[in-house]
């Protein structure tokens, strides 16, 4: 019978790559997640019951282990960028790492692979930082053999970095940004799933891996590429930090205000976050793994053409302008 896969947090955005590469490799690979039927998406990246999303709520003992049980490997993908409810960063990112890598011990999984973030640092500025550390730590301890990620901002066709801002960018003639000094290394989400299913295939040695792409850009460069790609002139403003903080920190009232109905666009502890630069601070991890890292060259065109004026047909109508009569 093929080896069996877990992967929390499998449909979402990182996840969903881990699972179809599993798959791929033919592996039966359990979908972990809090909401089924949201996940159904994920049953036609493999055969006939090859893939499975399951029910699991990591902040449940029971849950997990049922989850992992029977399994040879586990990957936890699970993180937050904003507080809901319940789901704290510490419930999620700290709590919820410790217990899977804790069950999966009990349960004598062999192999785990942990996708963290860079900028997982005990004395990070941010909560979310701080969290991330703690949950590394506490798979450390649990299953010393596990494979550490650490991605810096990841990219691809679901994500919520350059979606948003190029959907912004249609809003008007100026596009506001924070910390437009700090720097960013991208990384594709495929190569960090490609990373993930060597660890969960024992292609790679326990450790903490620290990925990103070819190409280092402050968050005004990535801004400024992608308005290029989209083939649109705004006016890049950048949101000094004690102005973004006393914003983050209206939008936060009128949240608890709302009772959460209404979200602002930052919150104070993602602005803390944009004063740390996000890039490898050594080796990259990806060449460890022998992966080639994709650059943003190759993959911004295939998703955001959608956000040119003239959407498909913008190429279309720039060739047609080069035409003799």
């Amino acid at each position: 019978m093929s080896k069996l896969v877990t992967i929390f947090g499998g449909s979402g955005f990182v996840g969903r790559y881990i699972a179809r590469r599993m798959a791929l490799e033919g592996w039966r690979v359990r979908v972990a997640v809090r909401t089924v039927n949201e996940a159904m998406f994920v049953r036609p990246y493999g055969v006939v019951g090859q893939v499975e999303p399951i029910f699991c709520n990591i902040r449940d003992d029971a849950s997990v282990a049922a989850a992992a049980e029977g399994a040879d490997a586990v990957v936890n993908c699970v993180g937050l960028l904003d507080e809901v409810g319940k789901n704290t960063f510490d419930a999620v990112h700290a709590e919820g790492a410790e217990r899977i890598a804790r069950i999966a011990t009990e349960l004598n999984v062999s192999r785990m692979a942990h996708v963290s973030a860079i900028g997982a640092d005990e004395d990070a500025p941010s909560e979310y930082g701080r969290t991330k550390a703690a949950g590394e730590a506490a798979v450390k301890q649990h299953f010393p053999g596990a494979v550490i990620l650490r991605p810096s901002i990841v990219f691809g066709p679901e994500d919520t970095f350059f979606n948003r801002f190029a959907g912004m960018s249609r809003l008007g003639p100026v596009l506001p940004i924070i910390g437009a000094d700090t720097r960013f290394q991208p990384v594709y989400v495929d190569d960090v799933a490609a990373a993930a299913a060597k660890a969960v295939m024992g292609d790679a040695e326990a450790g903490v891996y620290e990925l990103g792409g070819p190409d280092v850009l402050t968050m005004r460069g990535l801004i400024s590429k992608m308005l290029t790609v989209v083939r649109r002139r705004r006016l890049v403003v950048n949101i000094p930090f004690g102005i973004a903080r006393m914003m983050a920190w209206g939008f936060g009232v009128g949240r608890t205000l709302s009772l959460g109905l209404v979200k602002g666009p930052i919150t104070k502890d993602q602005v803390k976050s944009l004063t740390v630069d996000n890039v490898v601070t050594g080796v990259n991890g990806l060449d460890s793994f022998g992966i080639q890292p994709t650059s943003l060259d190759a993959v911004l065109p295939d998703y955001l053409w959608r956000f040119r004026p003239s959407g498909q047909y913008d190429a279309i109508k720039e060739s047609a302008k080069n035409l003799k009569a």
